[in-house]
């Protein structure tokens, strides 16, 4: 009942705002036409006084009595006849046809249509029953932490969802404000170290490796920690020193270590005297600069970077590090179709039933990228 009383209610208000500017039309057009006659009186009358004054002759005072007599005839006629015959009949026929037709067609519409059973969703009841709907869930947390700034554990919870989901900012505004109120751990600084690289698309920057080594001064061993911070050193170009950083993780990695394959490629490529680990890769005056640069600046180094490890890819397609990293920095720059596409595209020279090829999809779960018509 309470639907139908709505219905009622806004259906008369839209009609009443349509109506409205048609009454005033009416009006308007009475009014005009008074006003005109009553113009053409005083003319009149302006007349016989010059005339009596005798700045006008008697032919010239008759034949302007004659031209204002005519309209004012006219204006008297468009009062008395075509308003109430034309204009009023047009009016009142549009103002019924606001009042009954336009509703009548409507609710025909929404019986035929509609479904006046089905209960209400506002968005409040959503956020209170979000389901698996990810993005209320989102929705849900942030309007909680507006009302509760100081909640650091939902500001912890949120800052790996925002990286997930490409929106890399945000994950480091979370990561920040997660640290403000529960203090720093191992955890939550290479989470914000993590993002801080993945905004500069790869790049262990200065302030990267600033909370890294705070990291580090709070758990030594932390394996996370220390293959950025060797990360850090061959990005450099201290070939050596990372060379020696990722064999050390090594040897006090566990033999089954998930990270473990991809320190050895590291290992290798040192080993072996590679000029580059991965095409496309900043040189230590790259790292450099970056440093220096704004955000607009650092944007468009690694639009370059990633457009030329793109290129380099196509020439040799079975770099699987090299598409890990495309793939990665592609949703940085919020281009996820192109991420789409580099996935695809790397899966045919490392299949999903590969080792590579389940790194690469899980790659594509963790950034929410699709894999589809990639041929499985």
């Amino acid at each position: 009942m309470l639907f139908w009383i709505l219905v009622a209610v806004m259906t008369a208000a839209v009609a009443a705002v349509l109506l409205l500017p048609l009454l005033r039309a009416g009006r308007s057009a009475d009014i005009a036409d008074a006003h005109d006659a009553e113009v053409y009186r005083d003319q009149l009358d302006e007349l016989a006084r010059d005339r009596a004054a005798g700045l006008i002759g008697v032919d010239e005072a008759e034949l302007a009595r004659a031209e204002i007599a005519r309209r004012l005839i006219a204006a008297k006629a468009r009062e008395t006849k075509a308003g109430p015959a034309t204009s009023e009949r047009r009016n009142r026929l549009a103002q019924v046809a606001i009042m009954v037709l336009f509703p009548a067609i409507g609710l025909g519409l929404y019986l035929a249509t509609g479904n006046p059973d089905l209960p209400a969703q506002p968005l409040a009841a959503r956020l209170a029953e979000p389901g698996n709907d990810l993005n209320i869930l989102i929705a849900k947390a942030e309007r909680h932490l507006v009302d509760n700034p100081d909640d650091g554990a939902g500001w912890e919870l949120l800052a790996p969802i925002y990286f997930r989901n490409g929106r890399i900012e945000d994950s480091a505004n979370a990561y920040r404000e997660a640290i403000r109120v529960l203090g720093a751990s191992p955890e939550r600084l290479d989470g914000y170290a993590e993002v801080l690289i993945a905004l500069a698309d790869g790049i262990v920057t200065k302030d990267a490796r600033e909370v890294l080594q705070q990291s580090k001064s709070l758990d030594a061993n932390n394996p996370r920690t220390r293959y950025y911070l060797a990360l850090a050193l061959e990005q450099e170009g201290r070939r050596e020193e990372a060379k020696a950083a990722f064999e050390a993780l090594a040897k006090d990695s566990p033999a089954d270590a998930p990270w473990l394959s991809l320190v050895n490629r590291h290992i290798a490529a040192l080993a072996g005297g590679t000029e580059q680990m991965v095409p496309g890769n900043p040189t230590e005056q790259d790292v450099a600069a970056a440093a220096q640069m704004d955000a607009d600046g650092r944007k468009q180094m690694i639009a370059g970077m990633v457009e030329s490890l793109a290129g380099k890819l196509k020439e040799n397609p079975d770099n699987f590090e090299g598409w890990m990293r495309l793939i990665r920095s592609y949703v940085v720059l919020d281009q996820r179709e192109a991420a789409a596409d580099a996935l695809r595209t790397a899966l045919k020279s490392f299949p999903p039933e590969s080792e590579n090829g389940k790194q690469l999809l899980a790659l594509a779960g963790e950034l929410a990228i699709g894999a589809e018509g990639n041929g499985q």
